[in-house]
């Protein structure tokens, strides 16, 4: 804020303001229309053919440790895992992060509680498999064969094993659902895997899935500030090509 101008500092007040007013709006009872991301629109069926197969779902958070990239990826897995348990189909999680294990290990024995269906949960299906990239990648590859999986999730933070996961996920025939911040590894996932969340798609999951008033008021309040941002980017657009006093003031705002 040292060397922010007026027009600045108005500008950062009017895009937080969004945001808070959108929150509120969703809190007061306000339902906000979310668009629909096809990777998430598809998580029920591919669930559902993990049952019409009798085989068990491959959930893996890649390399993600503990932060955000991996808190968005539990709530995904939190909802596979209570949607999975209503009809009896197992989910393993292979972790490659021991710090994530507690956490995960709690949150898939709270999904089945969710769903009624405690009595299916086995604490060995969420396990720590290795904290080498590579030795996990081979991990997860030989659950894929071993275990005949049905479908595979791949969500979190992923590097060079990305197209290694997802080749040999496509070679099982499992239905494949990926997504990561990464945008180097993006490619693979699109080009191997049948659904795939780009951008801010990956952080809108927990918006998405849980419908949680204050966090989807926040991203409906991101959309507000992206649009007057879009808009003010269009009027200095203008402003440049018209020429004259207009520029010159644009210019002595936000320089």
């Amino acid at each position: 804020m040292e060397h922010s101008t007026p027009g600045i500092t108005a500008l950062e007040l009017i895009l937080t303001g969004a945001i808070l007013f959108s929150i509120l709006w969703a809190r007061g009872g306000k339902e906000f229309f979310l668009r629909k991301i096809a990777a998430f629109d598809v998580i029920d069926d591919a669930v559902g053919r993990a049952v019409e197969m009798g085989r068990p779902i491959l959930f893996s958070f890649g390399l993600s440790g503990l932060g955000i990239t991996f808190f968005q990826a539990l709530a995904i897995m939190s909802y596979v895992v209570r949607r999975a348990a209503q009809y009896g189909v197992r989910v393993i999680v292979p972790l490659f992060a021991p710090e994530v294990y507690p956490l995960t290990e709690e949150v898939y024995k709270e999904a089945h509680r969710a769903a009624g269906r405690l009595e299916e949960y086995n604490p060995s299906d969420v396990f720590f498999l290795s904290n080498d990239q590579f030795a996990y990648a081979s991990g997860v590859v030989g659950l894929m064969h071993r275990e005949k999986t049905a479908t595979h999730f791949f969500l979190g933070d992923f590097a060079a094993e990305s197209l290694i996961l997802a080749e040999e996920g496509h070679s099982v025939g499992a239905v494949q659902i990926a997504g990561t911040p990464s945008t180097l590894q993006l490619p693979f996932f699109v080009a191997a895997c049948d659904y795939t969340l780009i951008g801010e798609e990956y952080y809108a999951a927990s918006a998405y899935i849980s419908r949680e008033p204050i966090i989807v008021g926040s991203i409906k309040g991101q959309d507000i500030g992206k649009m007057l941002m879009l808009l003010l980017s269009l009027c200095g657009v203008i402003a440049m090509t018209v020429g004259g006093n207009f520029a010159t003031i644009f210019q002595h705002i936000f320089k």
